[in-house]
C-alpha cells in the first residue's frame, strides 16, 4: 500500500491527522541528519502496525511511503 504524507518538523507533538487523500504528520525531531526521516518511519510503523518505508521525497516534506505486512 503506498500513501502521501505531509510533514511538519520541529512540532510539540508526534500527531497523524487524516486529510482527503494524504496524511498530516508532525515530528518533533528536526530534518538534520536524518533525523526527521528516521522518527517518520518509526511513528508510521506503530500507527499502521505494518513496516513504513519512504519511496519518494528523502530531503521533500512531501514523501510517499510503501506500507509492507
Amino acid at each position: 500500500m503506498i500513501i502521501k504524507v505531509k510533514v511538519k518538523t520541529n512540532s510539540k507533538n508526534n500527531d497523524i491527522i487524516k486529510e482527503d487523500d494524504f496524511y498530516k504528520v508532525n515530528i518533533k525531531s528536526q530534518p538534520e541528519n536524518n533525523k526527521a526521516n528516521i522518527e517518520l518511519i518509526k511513528l508510521l510503523t506503530r500507527y499502521f502496525k505494518k513496516k513504513a518505508r519512504i519511496i519518494n521525497g528523502f530531503k521533500s516534506r512531501e514523501k510517499l511511503l510503501s506500507l509492507e505486512p
